[in-house]
């Protein structure tokens, strides 16, 4: 076999592939056995005729479509190991030439990592950010559960600071008059004083009876998350339908005893530890993913534009889920971001030029200190996941082989991160 390599660019080439009869024969042989399975010859057994009578007795058309696609397989599979070259697709391919059974050359024409040239992991440096919990977060989540456990009574008097009021409401352009996507709302409940709404709107609520209607202006905030609103001056009219006295619960050991722990001391306590768990599972992510930016920032690494945009295309997948979940259609993301599909398509491309890069270069730290997954972890991972997930749906799922690949690939992902922490914190 003879291969002759040209870059087209660094993450794209060209192999030029070529191979002649004597290493044609056994790709022959076997396709010749192959097409002898089922064929039926006086005198022997399906199977077991000789090659050369075969080779008579069958489609010779046939025989040489197979031979060539068995060929062009293993010419760059051959290729691809002797030149150790890493593809991330199914190739473009063209045979250039076809001799049957003695001469064969092909071209292919496919995307593949450039080289890699890791960044000097074991001497990272990074310590996770320490975790406090002070009373005043404490404090805030007892306040939080009094909200969720409070009673509601319909009263007929002006609203209050604290009240809960349910309203109709729209928004229009306050110098236009026209319409604004999303800025309207029916049997909405707010409570007045939660800060949960935009700045400036639930003051104007105060005073209001049932039944009663207002408008009044507000102006958006500079960072509000739709760029389109942000500064923008918006008429609001407000329909109150009911006013509604919220009544906290006092904390005490009642108040306690029915979210769980016995008494106001205990609920602290387990607060305090819950809060502690998820700070310390934040700094955890932070110092995982500053590590995965110093490594992808630090390494080398030519990537195909192929591979960038599949991950494009899964994040716009998971975000497209995100959206139907809570309600919202696509073009509603798309005109409250105020930008085109492929607008939007482009800003994903550095997290996910991100993502991708990291990826590999946590294959190559995992290859480059030799880790693997065990078939013990895996196991006790798959019970792990068998006893969470004990819908017959996913217990199938679990059982995939192809899945079974999937969910060690993640195993060694969390090997080869744990390893970068170790080092980073020494």
């Amino acid at each position: 076999m003879h291969i002759s390599k040209k870059s087209i660019t660094p993450t794209k080439i060209e192999l030029t592939v070529t191979a002649e009869a004597a290493e044609l024969a056994a790709t022959k042989a076997t396709v010749l056995t192959e097409l002898g399975k089922s064929l039926n010859l006086a005198g022997f057994r399906k199977g077991h005729a000789p090659q050369a009578l075969i080779e008579k007795s069958v489609d010779q058309g046939e025989l040489q479509s197979r031979f060539l696609d068995a060929v062009v397989n293993e010419l760059f599979v051959g290729a691809v190991a002797a030149d150790k070259l890493r593809p991330v697709a199914t190739p473009e391919v063209s045979v250039t030439k076809f001799v049957p059974f003695t001469e064969v050359e092909c071209k292919y024409t496919v995307d593949i990592l450039g080289e890699a040239k890791l960044a000097d992991y074991k001497n990272f440096s990074f310590k996770k950010e320490s975790v406090s919990v002070s009373d005043k977060d404490v404090a805030s989540v007892i306040e939080d559960l009094r909200a969720r456990s409070a009673e509601k009574s319909e009263v007929k008097r002006a609203a209050k600071n604290g009240d809960e009021v349910v309203i109709d409401f729209v928004g229009v352009d306050a110098k236009s008059k026209q319409d604004i996507e999303g800025a309207a709302g029916n049997d909405f409940p707010l409570v007045i004083g939660s800060n949960t709404f935009i700045p400036g709107f639930e003051p104007e609520l105060v005073g209001l009876k049932a039944d009663d209607k207002k408008t009044f202006t507000v102006t958006f905030p500079k960072d509000y998350g739709a760029k389109e609103l942000q500064n923008k001056k918006v008429s609001f009219t407000v329909t109150v339908k009911k006013v509604n006295e919220v009544k906290l619960p006092e904390v005490n050991d009642e108040f306690a005893v029915k979210l769980g722990p016995k008494t106001v001391a205990d609920l602290k306590t387990d607060i305090h530890a819950q809060l502690v768990a998820e700070k310390e599972n934040q700094a955890e992510r932070a110092l995982e993913s500053q590590l995965l930016q110093v490594l992808t920032e630090k390494s080398s690494l030519e990537i195909p534009t192929a591979m960038v945009d599949e991950e494009i295309e899964r994040m716009l997948a998971e975000e497209k889920r995100n959206l139907l979940y809570r309600g919202q259609t696509w073009q509603e993301h798309l005109d409250a971001e105020g930008k085109t599909e492929e607008e939007h398509r482009e800003d994903q491309r550095p997290q996910a030029t991100m993502r991708v890069k990291s990826g590999v270069l946590l294959g190559e730290v995992s290859q480059a200190e030799g880790l693997t997954v065990t078939d013990e972890e895996l196991q006790t991972h798959l019970a792990q996941l068998k006893q969470q997930y004990t819908d017959p749906t996913m217990q199938a799922e679990l059982a995939k082989p192809e899945n079974h690949r999937d969910i060690a690939s993640r195993i060694l992902t969390e090997k080869t991160i744990q390893l970068l922490k170790e080092y980073a914190s020494k």
